[in-house]
């Protein structure tokens, strides 16, 4: 029977986030006029990732982390063939974490990261220079992480499929085939938890963005005389 796994908020989550990810990618590899995108796709990327750890505390089921956290009874549950969940499994569940922390490390640090030329992101006047261009150097540095981990992510999809299991199937429209003693009615995401998941989000992003940094008047002129 099909039952409903992935509520449309977290779809939408999930696909935006790719989407904005190779695009933050491409913009710092094309450069020049680019790196204003590349900001604003950081950005958006920091609002969708608040999005959904606000998602995995109020919305429904199976988005919740509670649901699918891999403790090590499920993990070895897992490994012993005895799981049967209908969300994450713990080995998906350990890459959803990986990949969350990855790109929310990669754009909090971008946030206060320079290229020595002309992009400053947006809190980069809120540290010293030295540890600017140590976050930096950092921010650089871990994108080959970001390449690896996505990498194994999208392996992990292609074993499964070749395994009869789909996966990219039930992230676009939210069902799985599911034994019926597996089914179960999903709870919560509803209109109230998706506005507050939202504010959260929104208010991220305004941080993120640095408007509310206050600008120093520039210093006076020195006489001519």
């Amino acid at each position: 029977m099909r039952v409903k796994v992935w509520d449309l908020p977290l779809r939408l989550f999930h696909w935006l986030l790719v989407l904005c990810v190779i695009g933050a990618v491409a913009s710092i590899k094309l450069g020049g006029e680019w790196l204003v995108w590349h900001e604003r796709l950081g950005l958006s990327i920091i609002g969708l990732l608040s999005f959904r750890l606000a998602w995995g505390v109020v919305g429904s089921t199976h988005s919740r982390f509670v649901s699918f956290f891999p403790t090590p009874r499920r993990f070895m549950d897992y490994l012993r063939g005895g799981w049967h969940g209908l969300g994450h499994n713990p080995l998906g569940a350990l890459s959803v974490f990986a990949l969350i922390g990855l790109f929310g490390f990669q754009a909090v640090s971008g946030l206060f990261a320079n290229d020595d030329i002309a992009f400053s992101g947006p809190l980069r006047n809120l540290v010293s220079s030295s540890l600017s261009n140590d976050i930096s150097s950092l921010h650089r540095r871990t994108e080959d992480f970001l390449y690896i981990l996505v990498g194994l992510h999208v392996l992990a999809i292609i074993v499964y499929r070749l395994r009869g299991k789909k996966l990219v199937g039930p992230m676009l429209h939210g069902y799985k085939h599911a034994a019926p003693e597996q089914s179960e009615p999903v709870r919560g995401g509803g209109w109230i938890a998706l506005l507050v998941a939202l504010m959260i989000a929104g208010a991220m992003v305004w941080l993120a963005s640095g408007v509310w940094i206050e600008i120093p008047p520039p210093a006076p002129a020195a006489p001519a005389w």
